[in-house]
């Protein structure tokens, strides 16, 4: 399990090496984003969808993506979307189907983790993945997704809302 640890690691600082150098502010947010999720998808067979969903409203709207078709609006408070915008917490769940009120955008779904994206302590929206396998997701994919994202607000202009 050690071995398999530092291989995900590893992986993890090539991926975020990475995405720091996709990054250009010369291009629109939503083209950088669009760019990051293909990365991350590419690096992580265990993924079968990744996207983001943007808040408006007090609601989450798909952004890019990649995988099935997606649920294209998802209430604050509702299945793991909108728990870990209500908690601004991320939220890493083994198995969906024991997850209270989870939202089925895809049935082939098992696992999720969400990552909240935060400007100024505000939630600007979320970056989710999901996995046909169980418990496909473990703190070490939540303590680097959430660097990453940190990145993102760092290094992208999230001050205006990509959705107005």
């Amino acid at each position: 399990m050690a071995d398999n640890k530092f291989l995900i690691e590893e992986q993890y600082k090539l991926l975020f090496n990475q995405i720091n150098s996709l990054i250009n502010n010369e291009n629109p947010l939503i083209t950088n984003l669009s760019n990051i999720v293909a990365a991350i998808n590419q690096s992580f067979d265990k993924i079968s969808w990744i996207g983001f969903y943007f808040a408006k409203n007090d609601q989450l709207f798909l952004g890019p993506f990649q995988g099935k078709v997606a649920c294209t609006r998802i209430e604050f408070g509702r299945g793991v979307c909108g728990t870990a915008v209500a908690t601004k917490l991320s939220q890493v769940v083994p198995d969906v189907h024991e997850f209270p009120g989870h939202i089925i955008c895809d049935a082939d779904s098992n696992s999720e983790i969400v990552i909240p994206i935060l400007v100024n302590n505000e939630i600007f929206g979320v970056l989710d993945l999901d996995s046909t396998k169980f418990s496909a997701f473990t703190t070490i994919d939540q303590l680097w997704l959430e660097k990453i994202c940190n990145l993102l607000t760092e290094k992208l202009n999230f001050k205006k809302n990509i959705l107005t």
